[in-house]
């Protein structure tokens, strides 16, 4: 299934998409797409309703993050070899988690709002992975059952406020409102059987920026979900994101940002794109 939420801004209604394209109404069946709605029964009543039956949307709608009541955004970084040689950094031993707030989530289109000094907006897509069971220490091997589907992000970063300011915090860099674009669609795992096998990219102006692999993550993502469950009890509706290929912003030369006008448009094999405009602060 590929659940999403449609609507203005604090208003969004769920639904999913049917196989021909068409956004279905799901307010009829449930109030709204929650933690509670991505446990493995909860995702297999919707996934026994005929789309069919439910109503077609009309027109071209906002969609919102594909589901609400996200407890936690946990953003792993250098996860991919190519891209911490492009910045210089060595291949982590084991995985790099940083937070981003839960304000910074938004819509898949939604435009970025970057803080008023900005100076070096970048852009990262990445794979998400959304929880569908609470995770507490599971092994690499069970780590996936508890997973409810995946998304695409884009790790929005303001560079300066990320490296420079108070000796370097990341939390402080990626996490603004709008940094945090998320979906269209919450595509449940059923349909991705294998999360290492998905092409990722980006583009800015039309202009291809990151063109990656997931096979090339050097933490694939049970390896990520089994280490983020010893840290910290993972629950439904929590979000990982993966870490970002090579072609960030920060890696060209000259070093290449966004400003105020920009067309940024990310996608992920199977999941679907998402385009976002960055808006003067």
């Amino acid at each position: 299934m590929k659940l999403l939420r449609f609507g203005p801004a604090g208003e969004e209604r769920p639904g999913l998409l049917d196989a021909h394209g068409v956004v279905r109404d799901l307010s009829d069946v449930i109030g709204d797409i929650t933690p509670a709605t991505l446990t493995p029964d909860a995702l297999a009543a919707l996934r026994a309703i005929d789309p069919a039956s439910l109503p077609a949307v009309p027109g071209a709608q906002r969609l919102g993050v594909p589901w609400s009541g996200c407890g936690k955004f946990v953003a792993i970084g250098l996860n991919y070899s190519d891209h911490a040689a492009e910045a210089g950094l060595p291949e982590p031993a084991e995985p790099v988690m940083f937070a981003k707030w839960t304000s910074c989530l938004c819509g898949a289109n939604d435009d970025i709002i970057p803080p008023p000094d900005f100076t070096r907006l970048d852009w990262e897509v990445e794979l998400g992975i959304v929880i569908g069971r609470t995770a507490r220490r599971v092994s690499e091997a069970e780590a996936l059952d508890h997973v409810a589907g995946y998304c695409v992000a884009n790790d929005i970063s303001e560079r300066a406020y990320q490296f420079d300011r108070s000796g370097g915090q990341w939390g402080k860099g990626k996490g603004f409102d709008t940094f945090g674009p998320v979906g269209p669609w919450l595509v449940t795992a059923d349909e991705v059987p294998d999360p290492q096998a998905l092409g990722l990219w980006l583009s800015v102006n039309g202009e291809r920026m990151q063109d990656g692999h997931t096979s090339k993550m050097i933490f694939s993502c049970a390896r990520l979900v089994a280490e983020c469950s010893r840290v910290m009890t993972l629950e439904p509706g929590d979000l990982i994101i993966t870490g970002t290929p090579p072609g960030v912003g920060m890696g060209h030369t000259p070093p290449r940002y966004l400003q105020p006008g920009d067309v940024v448009e990310a996608g992920i094999d199977g999941l679907g794109v998402q385009v976002q405009r960055v808006r003067a602060p």
